[in-house]
């Protein structure tokens, strides 16, 4: 990536050869040249003179990376953003010293004052309303607000939420499909109280989740309702796991791991996720619904279940993402599968719901050797896979 700050090599993360999309996109770079030409709407910006700079939602750190000799201050949802923001500093030679850069997430508590909010519209609307009321304290009538995203990620509810939450708000044109967001904070905006998390009830046609409370920080898949995978996926789980030790993998709001923690009391149960926002929603989920002297469960936010040791799961259940931020791919469920593989016993199973479209079938047989269905209807499927006792090879 080329820009006015320096050229930078940046890669996606964990780091794929094959993965053919870049960590950085025009959004990125007309930010950044923006930030350098000192044009807009808020006439010329003094980096080296601005104070606190603070960049919400950057993808994999191109924006961090850039700006590092400005040390900002990153706040990220996503675990591998944050392991790829470090992973760029570190092959500019800039590292992560708290004299540099500092990795903040969004469960994290923000920086007392921020003169500089760089933002990178993220994919839920949801997710930004929250961060903009967590933010909003800190931000003062001289702080420059430039938010940026390609033309389809910024709607008309995109600029009326920083109108609502900040202040006056104005577009840039476009360049490249990508385009400015500029926001003039307002000591006088109606400072309303965030919504998030919001909580809800499932209802009987949850199976073996009904009746339970469901706990939603912002960014969460279908964060205020149970989206339709995971309520199908509930009618099709173990009911009796037998004391087994259990990972809810991409836990989201964890109302699967918590279904069945209240089935089976002696089950352990792992919840993990890359999103801090997630984590946060299953420990707040599991809380609401298991009595403590019943708790035994670990939350981890994380790459999947790469943090786990091998062999040591008894059960898998997972329902993947097929995007990576507006990219439609099926690498992040793939390399959930295989790292499910890696630490599930022998005998152990994976459990997965998916669209039907996705095919996911053919690659479980090529991994595990077998694949079966486990439940199915015209749109989803449930399949599950049996990892196998490993043979050893002839000498």
């Amino acid at each position: 990536m080329t820009t006015p700050f320096g050229s930078y090599e940046l890669t996606r993360f964990p780091e794929d050869p094959r993965d053919q999309l870049r960590a950085w996109d025009a959004a990125d770079e007309y930010l950044l040249r923006h930030l350098d030409a000192g044009t807009g709407d808020h006439g010329p910006v003094d980096l080296s003179a601005a104070g606190q700079i603070t960049i919400l939602g950057d993808r994999w750190g191109a924006l961090t990376t850039a700006l590092a000799a400005y040390h900002p201050v990153q706040i990220t949802d996503s675990y591998l953003a944050r392991a790829g923001t470090a992973a760029n500093l570190d092959r500019a030679g800039i590292g992560t010293a708290k004299s540099t850069v500092r990795l903040l997430t969004t469960q994290d508590a923000p920086p007392e004052r921020i003169d500089v909010l760089l933002v990178r519209v993220p994919k839920s609307l949801a997710l930004l309303e929250d961060q903009l009321y967590r933010l909003a304290p800190h931000v003062h009538a001289g702080t420059v607000v430039v938010g940026t995203g390609m033309v389809k990620e910024i709607h008309t509810s995109t600029l009326k939420l920083f109108e609502k939450i900040l202040g006056p708000t104005r577009t840039s044109l476009a360049e490249k499909k990508a385009r400015l967001i500029f926001c003039t904070p307002s000591a006088t905006s109606t400072r309303a109280v965030d919504p998030w998390p919001v909580t809800y009830t499932l209802d009987e046609d949850a199976g073996s989740g009904a009746g339970l409370t469901a706990v939603n920080h912002a960014g969460i898949f279908c964060a205020d309702r149970l989206d339709v995978g995971t309520r199908f996926f509930l009618q099709s789980i173990p009911n009796n796991t037998n004391g087994a030790r259990v990972v809810d993998l991409g836990c989201g709001n964890g109302i699967v791991g918590t279904a069945v923690a209240v089935a089976d009391p002696k089950a352990e149960i792992v919840f993990t996720d890359e999103s801090y926002q997630a984590v946060a929603s299953a420990k707040a989920t599991f809380r609401a619904n298991v009595q403590r002297e019943r708790e035994r469960a670990d939350f981890l936010v994380g790459d999947g279940v790469a943090m786990l040791d091998p062999g040591s799961v008894d059960l898998v259940l997972c329902n993947p993402p097929f995007h990576s931020h507006q990219a439609t791919t099926d690498a992040t469920a793939l390399r959930m599968f295989a790292q499910s593989r890696k630490v599930l016993r022998p005998g152990g199973e994976l459990w997965v719901v998916a669209n039907r479209h996705m095919g996911y079938h053919t690659h479980l047989r090529r991994l595990f050797g077998n694949s079966e269905v486990a439940a199915s209807e015209p749109k989803f499927v449930v399949l599950r896979a049996v990892k196998q006792e490993e043979r050893p090879r002839p000498m």
